[in-house]
């Protein structure tokens, strides 16, 4: 039955074009086995859609409107956000400067999301690391047995885990500041500055590996960039402004934070669709595009599509996400020659690891009903 072909009425359209040069065009149904898939209890009533984005044509829907809970397929939405916030090669610079007090020193940043106090992560990722900026100023006062650091526009809890690095060294108390202004007004010589990787590394690092902590910094920071608060009121009406630049209806979507762990966040499978649609057609979004796992090659999806759908390694390009009453996955699938886009939230799977694991495998194979090289 894998390769028998259905005819469906209002929800699969028969349409389905591919072009070559050799042979001509051939109108393609979804094959059986990939609705059988789809209605599947292991998935329990998901959201699904298919579209062609050539045609802008939906292959195959269902309930495909009605509001989920996505996990990590909403990190898609805060990507897009920071991208039209900002420019792909922003870095973000941290700077520790001396005050009048020599015990004093004054600690001013951009927000970086991506600072770290792990010399290995600095080394792997390019992170910039936050201790070289005590060690700058030891190195000037090595006597110093305490210091107070006042900030603005650096995490507290990425300058708590440098708190942690220096403990048995040097006594850091840490102050935070009402405003940079305030800042620079205390600052009177730079001693030492950390500067991260560009944007777009960090956007890519997010998404392949699924950063929660990244995506929430980065859609807030977005948001404040955009006029907004960073607040999830803030980060929701960022995402429906560039929603709304795309033409995108943004009806019933509800955000609760920038990574996708609450489940009280809402968002319809046609509503990533055509998200997906307009990352995949516009350049100012390539690196959400090129940052995708790829099935059984890299990310999240290394070990996807390996046993449960072989042939569909190299051809799945996709975010995935999971709760513990989630499991989703959404991008693009090689048909052939051409590319389809995809989104499928299922958001009322048990809370088992099985159940959870059997929604992953039936997704996997569904996809692989329909990609081929």
């Amino acid at each position: 039955m894998h390769n028998q072909l259905i005819k469906l009425s209002a929800v699969v359209s028969t349409s389905l074009i591919f072009f070559s040069q050799s042979t001509p065009a051939q109108a393609l149904t979804v094959p059986a086995n990939f609705v059988k898939l789809a209605s599947s209890p292991a998935l329990n009533h998901p959201g699904i859609i298919l579209i062609d984005p050539s045609t802008k044509e939906t292959i195959f829907s269902d309930a495909a409107d009605v509001r989920r809970a996505p996990a990590s397929l909403l990190k898609l939405f805060s990507m897009t956000t920071v991208l039209n916030a900002f420019s792909p090669d922003k870095t973000y610079t941290t700077t520790i400067s001396s005050t009048n007090n020599p015990h004093n020193f004054v600690v001013l940043g951009e927000g970086d999301p991506w600072i770290t106090a792990s010399a290995f992560e600095a080394d792997k990722y390019h992170r910039s690391f936050s201790p070289s900026l005590i060690k700058a100023v030891l190195n000037q006062n090595p006597k110093l047995r305490y210091m107070t650091l006042e900030y603005s526009g650096v995490y507290t809890q990425d300058l708590e885990k440098l708190v942690s690095y220096y403990r048995g060294r040097v006594r850091i108390h840490l102050k935070q500041l009402t405003s940079p202004s305030l800042g620079k007004s205390l600052a009177i010589s730079s001693i030492e500055h950390i500067t991260s990787p560009k944007l777009s590394d960090i956007v890519e690092f997010c998404l392949l590996w699924s950063d929660n902590v990244l995506a929430d910094r980065l859609a807030r920071t977005a948001a404040v960039n955009m006029g907004f608060g960073n607040d999830t009121t803030g980060i929701q009406a960022a995402f429906e402004k560039v929603m709304g630049q795309y033409n995108i209806p943004s009806d019933g979507l509800v955000i609760e934070d920038g990574n996708g762990l609450s489940h009280k966040t809402r968002v319809t499978t046609r509503q990533i669709a055509n998200l997906l649609m307009v990352i995949r057609d516009n350049p100012q979004y390539r690196v959400i595009y090129d940052g995708l796992p790829l099935a059984g090659v890299s990310g999240t999806l290394k070990d996807r599509f390996v046993t449960d759908a072989p042939n569909a390694v190299g051809l799945v390009k996709a975010k995935t996400g999971t709760l513990s009453t989630t499991v989703s996955m959404a991008g693009y699938v090689m048909v052939g020659s051409e590319q389809y886009i995809f989104a499928i939230v299922a958001d009322h799977i048990r809370k088992h690891y099985a159940d959870a694991q059997a929604a992953m495998v039936t997704i996997d194979k569904m996809l692989g009903t329909i990609a081929h090289a």
